[in-house]
């Protein structure tokens, strides 16, 4: 991976995790301070719980993937270490898809009108399973190349004892 790919790929993952926290803190606030300032209800809404799980949810995703960019700079990420990021972001991408349907299940009575609505969210929390999956293949991709490297490793071993 280039340099300036890995800076790119820091700029914004550095983006998406000042932006959620930003965002977060500002849905605490709402929540410890008392009132909502839109119209001075309860704001402790299971909504707004989620969302705050949700971010939470891509918050992890973000830092093991910066640790995992961190691998490839270095040369390490074919080593058993990587396995436990990718196992993080496989659980937190799952995590966010729950998320998202229970979302999709709260918002669900208000939308006896239009029900495709429904569909389409539902749609949406399976394309994010969808993409546990993708990343569960590349975890298997990852398998299969941190063997051939212990592999190479050992066979390397073997002939320069030959030699």
């Amino acid at each position: 991976m280039g340099k300036l790919t890995v800076q790119a790929l820091r700029a914004v993952l550095a983006v998406v995790l000042a932006g959620t926290l930003f965002i977060q803190v500002l849905m605490v606030w709402t929540v410890v301070s008392g009132n909502d300032p839109e119209d001075g209800s309860l704001p402790l809404t299971p909504l707004r719980v989620i969302a705050i799980l949700g971010m939470v949810s891509v918050q992890v995703a973000v830092v093991c993937v910066w640790r995992l960019v961190t691998m490839v700079r270095r040369g390490t990420v074919f080593s058993h270490a990587a396995f436990r990021y990718v196992d993080i972001v496989i659980g937190a991408i799952v995590a966010a898809a729950l998320e998202w349907f229970a979302v999709t299940i709260i918002n669900a009575p208000g939308q006896r009108d239009d029900p495709g609505v429904t569909l389409i969210m539902g749609g949406v929390g399976v394309a994010i399973l969808g993409v546990a999956l993708i990343v569960l293949v590349l975890r298997m991709l990852l398998a299969q190349a941190v063997a051939r490297d212990v592999e190479a490793t050992r066979m390397r071993a073997e002939l320069d004892e030959v030699i």
